[in-house]
């Protein structure tokens, strides 16, 4: 697996044997803490322009892409993704959804909105946020049209590591997380993001992760968005 120059120190840790990033001493990563939330945004290159019979018009670079929808929430939607990480049932209450849904339920599909999102895919953002304010944990770009990404709760007891195709790169200050076998590239902003992602450097489960002594309270979390995104492979 090929790895570029480490984002973060590594040193020797005493719970697992291998060599990783040291958070047991980081006030920045707490034990117990923040909850996660689910953030939308554009890609910054991305301008939306709207027009009074309803079309909106987003471009990027040299493109330009027409949504013809006057649904008033899907404006406003994308009017406050173009500033930057939205939760969006701060639009409307009914596009609540979680950051991470359970096996067995169904993803958040009855508006509108949700279509055209998908639609845009190649477009948008999906960042893992905390209500600590401290910014986003992780960010997922979609580099392809129309593909879904659907975070879901991984089994407790099943072992996971990092993909054999993944590789890990250090850029503007964050560890971007990328394989040529899935149509995702992962950006992780905060420190204990980035050490949920280098503890899979050997197989382990999520219930493993979290029984470690420096284990981020979102660090289960944080796991089933790099599995969504295909960066991990089953023990």
């Amino acid at each position: 697996m090929s790895r570029s120059l480490p984002l973060f120190m590594l040193r020797p840790d005493t719970h697992c044997g291998y060599w990783r990033y040291c958070v047991s001493c980081d006030p920045e990563v707490p034990r117990t803490g923040p909850r996660t939330l689910p953030l939308w945004s554009l890609r910054e290159e991305v301008t939306v322009d709207a027009y009074a019979d309803g079309e909106l018009v987003l471009r990027w670079g040299g493109a330009a892409e027409a949504v013809r929808c006057a649904d008033p929430v899907l404006r406003e939607v994308l009017r406050r993704m173009t500033f930057g990480p939205v939760l969006l049932s701060n639009v409307d209450a009914s596009l609540a959804h979680p950051a991470v849904r359970d096996p067995g339920t169904r993803p958040a599909d009855a508006s509108p909105v949700w279509s055209v999102l998908r639609r845009l895919s190649h477009l948008v953002v999906r960042s893992l946020g905390t209500d600590d304010e401290k910014g986003p944990l992780l960010s997922v770009f979609t580099l392809t049209r129309d593909t879904a990404f659907d975070p879901v709760r991984l089994p407790a007891a099943a072992p996971l590591s990092l993909s054999p195709f993944a590789t890990l790169r250090s850029e503007a200050g964050a560890l971007v997380v990328e394989s040529i076998l899935t149509p995702f590239r992962v950006v992780l902003h905060r420190p204990e993001a980035a050490w949920s992602a280098r503890v899979l450097a050997r197989p382990t489960s999520p219930a493993t992760v979290l029984a470690l002594p420096p284990a981020p309270a979102t660090a289960a979390d944080v796991l089933a968005y790099l599995a969504a995104a295909g960066m991990t492979d089953k023990g």
